[in-house]
């Protein structure tokens, strides 16, 4: 049988319901649209830095690859 997480009697997931139903937040559409925005301008900034990360592993890649060669090839490069 699973373990509820349960903070004073209650299960948290209730918990977080509530606190939730309780702002109202996310009941009316004004909130849904603020939600959804920030949502949007986290994966375009995810999109953005992921791209920036692969640049830089591709080119790290490509300077190890040449050292090795050259070393392989009897150039000293260290």
């Amino acid at each position: 049988m699973a373990r509820k997480l349960m903070v004073t009697g209650r299960p948290v997931s209730g918990m977080l319901s509530a606190v939730v139903l309780q702002l109202d937040v996310l009941t009316q559409p004004v909130g849904i649209l603020g939600v959804l925005i920030l949502l949007a301008a986290i994966i375009l900034i995810g999109r953005f830095l992921l791209s920036m990360a692969w640049r830089l592993v591709i080119i790290g890649i490509i300077i190890v690859g040449t050292l090795y060669i050259l070393s392989v090839l009897g150039f000293s490069v260290l």
